[in-house]
C-alpha cells in the first residue's frame, strides 16, 4: 500500500456561491450604464427641482392662508410683514411691526403670544430671533455725532444712547466709570422733554464735551448755557441721532450697543457690562 496521499483534481472547475446580495457581473454593468444615462440624470434633476416647487407653492398656499384668516378674524392686527415656519413642528413665526413675534398654526386658527423655548438646549428661541431682528450696524452708527470716552488703552469699544435726564442712565454711569480699556461712543439721545434737549444741546456745544457730560451725570455740574451756546454749534446732531434712534427703535435709556449689533435696553451693573464686553452676554 502506496502511504503518499495523492490530491486529486475535480474534473470540473468550482463555482463559489454568490450572495442574494451581490450583484453579478451583469447587473453591475447595467447598473453603471444606468447612473452614467443623461437621460436619467436629467430625470431625477427635474425630480428635485419639482419637490422644491411643490414645497415652495405648499409654503406660500399656507402663508397666504394665514395671512387671510388673521386679517378676516382680527381686523385691527398690525399688518403682517412675514409669515415663516419655526422651529417647531406644525408652527409659523409671523412677524409684524418690524420685530414683534407672534406664532400660529397653519391655517392661522389659534394665535399664540410669548416665547418659543428649545427645552433641549434651553435656548429662547423667539429672544434669539427678536435679538437677531433688532441688531443694529455697529459700523453703521453716526459716530461724527457723538462723544467719545475712553478709559485706559480703550481697545474694546461700546456704543451707548443716553438722555441727560435719565436716572437710570446716572446710575449706569457709575458702574460704567469702573470699566477699564474701554472706548465709549456716547449718543446724546434727548427723548424725555424739552429739558432734556436744552442740557443735551449745552453739553454738546460746550469746549470739552466729555468732560461736561461726566460733570453733569456725576455731580450733576453743567457749564454756562449762555457760553457753551455762543458761537456756530451745529445742534442739528441731536437731531440727527434722535431719528436714528426711532428709524432703530431705540425707546429708551440707555440703550446699549456692542461690536456685534446685540442691542442691550437698561442700566446693568459692572459684572454684567464686563461679562457683555468679555462674553457677548450679561
Amino acid at each position: 500500500m502506496n502511504s503518499t496521499l495523492e490530491l486529486i483534481a475535480p474534473s470540473r472547475p468550482i463555482h463559489r456561491q454568490r450572495s442574494a446580495s451581490q450583484p453579478s457581473v451583469g447587473t453591475r454593468s447595467w447598473v453603471s450604464t444606468l447612473i452614467k444615462s443623461p437621460l436619467l440624470v436629467l430625470t431625477l434633476g427635474l425630480g428635485l427641482v419639482i419637490c422644491s416647487w411643490a414645497q415652495a407653492a405648499q409654503a406660500q398656499g399656507q402663508e397666504a392662508q394665514i395671512r387671510k384668516n388673521l386679517m378676516e378674524r382680527i381686523p385691527q392686527f398690525p399688518k403682517i410683514e412675514e409669515v415663516t415656519r419655526a422651529p417647531m413642528t406644525g408652527l409659523f413665526e409671523v412677524r409684524v411691526e418690524g420685530d414683534e413675534i407672534y406664532y400660529t398654526d397653519a391655517e392661522g386658527n389659534f394665535l399664540i403670544q410669548g416665547s418659543l423655548i428649545d427645552t433641549k438646549t434651553r435656548r429662547n428661541i423667539t429672544e434669539e430671533r427678536v435679538d437677531k431682528l433688532t441688531a443694529v450696524d455697529f459700523q453703521g452708527l453716526p459716530f461724527k455725532d457723538s462723544i467719545t470716552l475712553v478709559h485706559g488703552s480703550g481697545k474694546r469699544q461700546l456704543a451707548i444712547f443716553e438722555d441727560p435726564n435719565c436716572g437710570y442712565c446716572k446710575r449706569f454711569e457709575k458702574d460704567l466709570q469702573k470699566i477699564d480699556n474701554l472706548t465709549i461712543h456716547l449718543f446724546l439721545y434727548p427723548v424725555l422733554g424739552q429739558d432734556s434737549i436744552a442740557k443735551a444741546k449745552t453739553i454738546w456745544c460746550s469746549k470739552d464735551k466729555g468732560k461736561s457730560w461726566t460733570d453733569w451725570m456725576q455731580k450733576e455740574s453743567l457749564p454756562n448755557a449762555s457760553s457753551s451756546l455762543s458761537g456756530n454749534c451745529d445742534t442739528q446732531a441731536l437731531q440727527r441721532i434722535v431719528e436714528f434712534g426711532r428709524k432703530h427703535k431705540i425707546n429708551g435709556t440707555p440703550t446699549l450697543i456692542t461690536l456685534d449689533g446685540t442691542r442691550v435696553p437698561g442700566a446693568i451693573n459692572a459684572n454684567q457690562i464686563e461679562r457683555l464686553l468679555t462674553e457677548g452676554k450679561f
